[in-house]
């Protein structure tokens, strides 16, 4: 793990100190059955649309943008052990770090980095594959955008790049009536994700370079761009 301390954004300070910052929300949230309820059942399912979309063959270098609550990273580490490669995972909160190297086996290639998914310390083209699951609903637009960019800008060419969030559920969708509005009062930065969906507020997403595959209601969604 990076030594170098970074400072942590206002906002996550600010709005998700109860969910990711303090040792006891891992305590708490971290369990698969409690990120299942959270995810209303889907958890599995799209831990396992992201890693079947990024492929057979994890040689080479993988990046996961942010640690996760659940079994997403254990799996992934399998997969890259028995491909003979590497894989990254990076995220800004030392605590997250700490916490996702409990599930970690010792001689799994995984390397934690404390690092900002907007301000990537990695050189153009370095992975092969890159994830980012459930993160971009939980930041700012101008931390969205950054963050979208410098994982394009990281991945190699050719390299594919799998992002799994929110997005615009249809109009009938019971989480429209239960669940959204609880989280619009936890994560405010959600509400325009559920409103436009993540090809609204990243323009640059809706291109014909990227393809989407909708889940459980339009309520989730894939997002997957080959560089």
């Amino acid at each position: 793990m990076a030594e170098a301390v970074k400072e942590i954004p206002q906002y996550l300070e600010k709005y998700y100190w109860w969910a990711y910052a303090r040792p006891w929300a891992a305590k708490l949230f971290d369990h698969q059955f409690m990120v299942n309820a959270i995810l209303l059942g889907n958890y599995n399912r799209l831990r396992d649309e992201a890693i079947k979309e990024l492929g057979p063959d994890f040689s080479g270098r993988t990046l996961q943008v942010g640690c996760c609550y659940g079994n997403l990273t254990p799996y992934l580490a399998k997969r890259v052990a028995k491909s003979g490669g590497a894989i990254d995972v990076i995220d800004i909160l030392p605590m997250q770090l700490k916490n996702l190297g409990k599930k970690i086996k010792p001689k799994e290639p995984v390397k934690t980095s404390l690092m900002d998914a907007a301000a990537l310390d990695v050189p153009d083209n370095t992975y092969d594959r890159i994830v980012i699951f459930l993160l971009l609903h939980e930041e700012p637009q101008a931390y969205r955008e950054r963050t979208l960019h410098e994982a394009l800008r990281v991945l190699k060419p050719g390299g594919k790049l799998v992002v799994i969030d929110y997005a615009h559920p249809v109009w009938w969708h019971p989480a429209r009536f239960t669940t959204i509005p609880i989280y619009s009062r936890l994560k405010p930065y959600a509400v325009e994700v559920w409103k436009r969906g993540l090809t609204g507020v990243l323009p640059e997403m809706a291109g014909s370079d990227w393809r989407r595959e909708s889940y459980f209601g339009g309520l989730f969604q894939k997002l997957v761009r080959v560089k």
